[in-house]
């Protein structure tokens, strides 16, 4: 029987969508990815999808704000036990497990690639994904400002580019290594700026 009530039916075939999406991510590059490969693994006419999304890049986005769970929830918030040394390191390591995490990784890669291409993709990027993020990471550092670990004059926002940013970079253009010896390696360097003279 029918279900009777269409805006169920449209959530569960957006979340068809959506999953098909990763689900084809982790079989072909994302190069390879089309609407009709994904309206077919979803059980859809490729015309709802376009009915929904401008473009692939913006399936991508809703796919990967599925995954991640920022849609809804609460804000983010990062570990504050008093020392700032220790909860970052916690913070960038749970980051390098998620970037290597085969389920998350290609989607990310592919976001990341459509993002430096597409200006409205990346406005969307930044208020939906990392402002959110970005505000974590920054009461987190004003709060190891207020302890004292973290000195007085410090810009937090640079402050927070050379702590995520190296990590990513790294992962990005796979550059080199991103295990805990390269974290640790992280953290120390930053925190040597940060803190105190």
């Amino acid at each position: 029987m029918a279900d009777p009530n269409p805006s169920r039916r449209n959530e569960t075939s957006r979340r068809a969508v959506l999953t098909a999406t990763l689900d084809l991510l982790q079989e072909v590059p994302y190069a390879r990815l089309s609407i009709e490969g994904i309206a077919s693994r979803a059980g859809v006419g490729k015309q709802t999808i376009y009915r929904w999304w401008p473009s692939k890049a913006a399936v991508l986005f809703d796919a990967f704000l599925l995954l991640s769970e920022a849609a809804e929830g609460e804000a983010p918030v990062l570990p504050d036990s008093g020392d700032l040394r220790a909860d970052l390191t916690a913070v960038l390591r749970a980051t390098v497990a998620e970037l290597d995490d085969a389920r998350l990784a290609e989607p990310m890669r592919a976001l990341a690639t459509e993002v430096a291409h597409d200006a409205s993709l990346a406005e969307a990027y930044h208020r939906q994904l990392d402002a959110p993020l970005r505000a974590a990471k920054r009461r987190r550092l004003e709060a190891a400002q207020a302890a004292g670990e973290v000195a007085a004059d410090v810009d937090l926002d640079v402050a927070i580019d050379i702590i995520w940013g190296p990590l990513l970079t790294r992962w990005l253009q796979r550059s080199g290594p991103i295990d805990d010896r390269f974290v640790d390696a992280l953290v120390a360097t930053a925190m040597d700026g940060l803190r105190p003279r």
